[in-house]
Order: structure tokens, then sequence, then C-alpha cells
């Protein structure tokens, strides 16, 4: 495929369950991606000198599914295999040592010949003559928010207050764009900005159905030129403002609502893939995920009904009165549990879930949710389902900086720095990664 930076491509990996290893060509753009480790079979040097290699690491939390039941029809893991007995184990030439899978021919990394298999596992150190274990640290988050937009408990229409915010979109600059809710609007808000600017909507709130109006919007997504697609919920479509636009035009769903391939029923949340452009909206009360490819006049149900395709492209869903967060491969016909309880029960202990409103997956594949309920923001490592609490007291909302009050959306930037719409304090909340 053709990106545009090596980070880029080392997500695209990353994002490809089934990639280990992956090079990446500076000059030509040229990310191409391998299923087999780097030390296995033989490198071939690259006639340009722009070329870069890149691997996927290993932890030890990413075993942690090993033993633990999987639908051998559906699961895919980069680390393990789904058994017919429908058990995740290692896979082949792999070995399980009590905390992850290694080479079966090298199953203690002792001598020197296997310095690269070592330095390839996160979970071992090379020391110049063998392998020994690391304590692998955890990504922490600094549990005091910043306000970045808005002003705490205030609602209002001017530009410096928001009103409900609940979506959340962010662009490669680190501006946001927030789905201002009850002010019928999405802000752009410049990064250390006091005040934001209208690209969707009226700036004075005004509610309507035209194709300059908005009726209480629940989500947005900018794309790389600045077009923002809005999830204009109470309209029953959804709409695109491209850069600078005074109005917007209807890519999804036809301003009724409905159940029809062509209709949508309070689109709730929205999603974009870069690549091909189409578009993954939540069609809330059809109880479905539609995706509409770019100039499609109809969508096409990939979860919730049988999704055709034979693409490996999967979802995560926030399954918000479900109390869980489930993964959706599209050409499945359900889903697997992801976090949370697998028969909807509700709880605020590390391994549960209590209405959970949005969901992220970063480059590693570690999974942060809005546990709106229980007004938190949960952490779950890859292959966790043991989650742990990065922002906000468990059970307890608030108004200070270390309380959020229904969160809604979450979003993070390059660095893993998070924000959150912290919808009944009026404001966005900035906790940095360190």
């Amino acid at each position: 495929s053709n990106v545009f930076s090596t980070i880029r491509c080392a997500m695209t990996c990353s994002v490809a369950q089934e990639c280990q290893t992956f090079d990446y060509d500076t000059s030509s753009n040229v990310c191409r991606l391998f299923s087999i480790w780097s030390y296995q079979g033989t490198i071939v040097a690259s006639t340009s000198s722009t070329s870069r290699v890149g691997y996927v690491k290993q932890t030890i939390g990413l075993y942690s599914l090993y033993g633990k039941l999987c639908n051998s029809s559906n699961d895919i893991n980069r680390y393990l295999s789904c058994t017919s007995d429908n058990l995740w184990s290692c896979r082949a030439q792999l070995v399980y040592n009590g905390s992850v899978c290694q080479s079966d021919v090298v199953y203690s990394y002792t001598t020197v010949s296997y310095q690269q298999e070592c330095l390839q596992n996160q979970t071992m150190v090379w020391n110049g003559t063998s392998c020994s274990p690391v304590v692998v640290t955890s990504l922490t988050w600094n549990a005091t928010g910043i306000t970045v937009a808005g002003v705490t408990g205030v609602s209002g229409s001017t530009p410096d207050i928001l009103n409900r915010p609940t979506g959340l979109s962010i662009d490669s600059n680190g501006t946001l764009y927030i789905t201002d809710q009850y002010n019928f609007r999405v802000q752009k808000w410049l990064r250390g900005a006091t005040n934001g600017t209208t690209v969707a909507g009226q700036p004075n709130g005004t509610i309507g159905n035209g194709s300059s109006f908005l009726n209480i919007p629940q989500a947005a997504v900018v794309d790389s030129n600045r077009n923002v697609y809005v999830a204009d919920t109470y309209n029953h479509r959804v709409q695109l403002w491209s850069y600078d636009a005074s109005f917007g035009i209807m890519v999804a769903g036809t301003g009724v609502s409905g159940s029809a391939n062509n209709q949508l029923h309070c689109p709730w949340d929205i999603t974009r893939d870069s690549t091909t452009g189409a578009l993954y909206i939540a069609d809330n009360y059809n109880h479905r995920i539609m995706r509409y490819l770019v100039n499609a006049s109809s969508g096409t149900v990939v979860a919730g009904g049988k999704g055709p395709g034979t693409n490996s492209t999967y979802l995560y869903i926030a399954n918000y009165n479900s109390n869980n967060i489930v993964r959706w491969v599209i050409d499945a016909t359900s889903w697997t549990l992801v976090a949370g309880d697998i028969n909807g029960m509700s709880g605020s202990s590390s391994t549960m879930l209590y209405y959970p409103y949005d969901v992220e997956v970063d480059f590693m594949g570690n999974i942060y949710v809005t546990d709106t309920g229980n007004d938190r923001i949960q952490f779950f490592q890859a292959g966790s389902m043991n989650g742990t609490t990065i922002a906000g007291v468990t059970g307890v909302s608030g108004s200070d900086a270390y309380h959020v009050f229904y969160p809604v959306a979450l979003k993070l930037d390059s660095q893993l720095n998070l924000y959150v719409t912290d919808c009944l304090n009026d404001r966005v909340q900035n906790f940095l990664h360190y």
C-alpha cells in the first residue's frame, strides 16, 4: 500500500493482525507488510538507501488470552491461534513458557545466534551473551485533567462555551472538532485557543433541517483535507461539510427515519476509513452498523446483520445498553467480546462496564473506553479484559480536575494524550500521557 510516513506504515501493520514485520521506503512511499517475524526466513537488502524495516514487539499482556475460549470461525489474533477445539494456543513452531509464546527451537534464548529473536521480544532483554526477563511497565496518564475547551459547568452558545458536548475528532495538527450537541453545531478548537469556530451548523446555535442546519448532532469526524462529516442525528442523515463551506451535503440517509438500506434512524456515531473513504455509521435505533462507500446512495449492513464482503476489516463497537465492547469482523454474522460482560450485566469492577459510550484502539491494539455510567475512562491492554481507570473516579461524578460527569467521546493524539468530552460539565478535558 502507499502511505506517507514510517509511522503510518507501522500503524497499518499494527491494524492488520496477520502482520508481524513491515518495510517502508520513504522515497517511494511504498509500505510492504509481512506475516512472519523479521528473524525468520532471509532478509534481502533493499537497493534503496531510504528503506526502513520495523516489526511488532511482544509484551506479556498480549498473551493473556492463552488457554481461554475462542471462536475458530471468526477470531483472529496476531500472537495466538484459535484451535479446532476453540481454545487460544501458540502459533506453529512456538511454545508457551507461562508468560509468552516463543520459539520451540530456542526456548531459553541463551546463545548469540538468537540475539535478534531476543531483541524482538519486549519481555526479554539482551545482556550481550544471553536473554533475561524484564518488567514491562504500564502506560500511564496524568489523572489531573486540563480543560481545553468550554467553561466548566457553564452552558451557552457563545464561541467560548459549549452546551452538552458529545462527539470528538482530532486532526493531525491536534485541532479538536467538537460536536456541540445542544447548540446544534460542530466547533473547531485550535490547540491552546480559548474559543471555537463553527464549521458545521449555525454559530448562534439555531436548530433546523435545511442543508445549513443540524438537529441534535451526536458525532463528527474530520478527514485529512479538513472536511467534516456529521452524524446529524435527529435529521436522520450524515452531512458532509467541505472545508470552509456554509452548508452541508447529505452523503448518507434521506433525512427521514427508516430501516431501508438508504435510510438511517438516529445515526449516533460515525467513523471513516482514511484509505477508502468509506463511512461506518452507528445506525442507533435500527441496531446496526452501516457502511457507505464514497458517492453511494445506499449503504450496506456490516454489523447487526449479515455483512457481505471478503475483506478482513473489523469494527470495535461500544454496545451501550449491553454494557460491553465487541469486535465485529465485517465478514462475520456475530461479534467477539473485547471488554465487559458477555451477558450484558453492568458493574463497576475492573472487568465490568456500565453504559460504555465510546471506544478507541491505539496502534498497539490497546483499548480505551468511556465507561459513561461509571464516570471513568477505562484502559484495557491488548488482549486483556481487566481494565485500569486512567481518568475519573469510579462511580463518582464531579466538576474538578480529577473527576468527569457523564463522559461521552474520547480521542487520542499522536502522543497518546487523551481527550474526553465531559458532557454534563460542558467541557473537553485533556489527560496527558507520560
